[in-house]
C-alpha cells in the first residue's frame, strides 16, 4: 500500500513563495503520475501540476510560471515550490498518485483510484 504524507503550507502575503512536500511510504507504480491538487470549499478538487516517471511536469493554465512541482527520487518525496502567490491560490493542497498519465491524473477523472495526502492548507492574503 502506499501512503503520502505532506509537509509544508501555512499563509503568506500575495507575492510571497512556500515550498509544499510530500513523502511516499510504500511503493508507487514505475509508471505513475504524483501530482497536486487544492480545494476550496464549494468547489471541486483541481488538479494544479503533475511529474510522470520520466520527469515530464504538467501544470494547470492557473499556475504556470508561477509553481514547480520536482521529486526527490533518493527520498521518495515530491515537491512544489509556489512562488508570486495570489489570494485565489488559497486552498487545501492535496498530493495524489496514481498509476496513469499526468493529463489524467490532473484531469479530477476517477478522484476515488488516486492515492492521497492528508491535505495541507495554504492561504495567501
Amino acid at each position: 500500500d502506499v501512503q503520502l504524507v505532506e509537509s509544508g503550507g501555512g499563509s503568506v502575503r500575495a507575492g510571497g513563495s512556500l515550498r509544499l512536500s510530500c513523502r511516499a511510504k510504500g511503493t508507487i507504480y514505475h509508471d505513475a503520475c504524483v501530482g497536486w491538487f487544492r480545494q476550496v470549499p464549494g468547489k471541486e478538487r483541481e488538479g494544479v501540476a503533475g511529474i510522470e516517471n520520466d520527469g515530464e511536469t504538467l501544470y494547470a493554465d492557473s499556475v504556470k510560471g508561477r509553481f514547480s512541482t520536482s521529486k526527490d527520487i533518493a527520498t521518495n518525496t515530491l515537491h512544489l515550490q509556489m512562488n508570486d502567490l495570489q489570494p485565489e491560490d488559497t486552498g487545501v493542497y492535496f498530493c495524489a498518485a496514481r498509476g496513469t498519465w499526468c493529463y489524467v491524473l490532473l484531469s479530477g477523472a476517477d478522484l476515488n483510484n488516486n492515492y492521497w495526502g492528508q491535505g495541507t492548507q495554504v492561504t495567501v492574503s
